[in-house]
């Protein structure tokens, strides 16, 4: 049996590598990737734009995906060998203070990520710690799983952001962050679920997916200190701030969008007489993990509608050029090896 995998050798070059499988070592799992979403991160490493600390070339990437358990190494149960799994991408050591305490995604032993670096899933077959994984319904969609991964870190943003019933919320962004935030975030059934974006085809989508309000930015500037939770998804230059703005005195913010340098910082004096709560996520705990997986076991949360576009990994230049093109008909992109 062979398998291939794409490998970014180095910023803007990538080649289709066929060989032997990978052998899961000891405590891993070797899984038969069904589907691998591209990201905007997956972009930001094949142009080169991710910081050098959290990629290391050549490397296969795919951090979002959803595949099937095929093999398992020594120590690992073989009851895994059939099924429908995700996993979580940080790679957490589980041993220092801040796994300790449950919150892997800020483990202190090292960063390494599943399609940073470490191999990922733009392949047919990739190993994962076992200990990672958390294993779906035997009918999962696999090609909606695979948008699993952000859907983590959305869920993390939602236990940070502590949504009440009955509360005023906005989300900022209507993007897959966005679309996702607005599935979860509807379940804690709010009296207001806006979403702030200014592509109107993107606003309308966000209704579709449960928002009761699509606000363009000058619309929201009009709304402006009367939400009491808003999740920021863009990681656009402006959104930071204008998303402290959004907030009533007292009420919370939640920062999941990837800023830029040179993105404009939030006004101290604004923030310490709002009394605002502001707080941010980057990836996900396994926590969070496990509370998107079971919104997505119970219907809560359905990112299929997302996919607008699917490619075979031999397509893969042609894929990632679509992501971040701004082309207003692509939404999610997915390989399917």
């Amino acid at each position: 049996m062979s398998s291939r995998a794409v490998v970014v050798d180095r910023p803007g070059e990538h080649r289709l590598v066929t060989g032997e499988p990978p052998v899961p070592g000891p405590g891993e799992v070797l899984v038969r990737v069904g589907a691998a979403g591209i990201c905007m991160s997956d972009r930001e490493v094949y142009d080169g734009h991710r910081d050098a600390a959290y990629v290391r070339y050549p490397v296969t990437p795919g951090h979002e995906w959803a595949g099937t358990v095929t093999a398992v190494g020594e120590g690992v149960d073989p009851a895994l060998i059939g099924r429908a799994t995700v996993a979580e991408g940080f790679r957490s050591c589980g041993v220092c203070e801040r796994c300790r305490c449950g919150e892997t995604s800020l483990c202190t032993g090292g960063y390494a990520e599943t399609g940073f670096t470490e191999p990922g899933a733009f392949a047919d077959h990739l190993t994962v710690p076992a200990r990672l994984l958390h294993p779906l319904a035997d009918d999962a969609d696999l090609r909606a799983a695979a948008l699993l991964e952000p859907s983590a870190v959305i869920a993390a943003a939602v236990r940070t952001g502590r949504p009440r019933p009955g509360e005023r919320v906005a989300v900022v962004g209507a993007g897959t962050l966005g679309l996702l935030a607005v599935q979860l975030l509807s379940a804690s059934r709010p009296a207001e679920l806006a979403v702030v974006d200014p592509r109107a085809a993107r606003g309308r989508l966000a209704l579709d997916f449960g928002a009761s309000a699509a606000l363009s930015p000058a619309d929201a500037e009009s709304a402006g200190g009367s939400f009491d939770l808003v999740v920021e998804t863009a990681g656009a230059a402006t959104t930071a701030a204008s998303s402290c703005l959004l907030a009533r005195r007292g009420g919370r913010v939640v920062l999941t969008g990837m800023f830029a340098q040179g993105a404009v910082g939030i006004d101290p004096v604004h923030l310490s007489l709002s009394q605002l709560e502001v707080r941010s996520v980057f990836g996900a705990p396994s926590c969070a993990w496990s509370d998107a997986v079971r919104a997505f076991g119970l219907g809560l949360l359905d990112p299929a509608p997302l996919i607008t576009h699917t490619f075979p990994l031999e397509r893969f230049g042609e894929a990632v050029a679509l992501v971040g093109a701004g082309e207003p008909e692509v939404g999610k992109v997915l390989l399917l090896p």
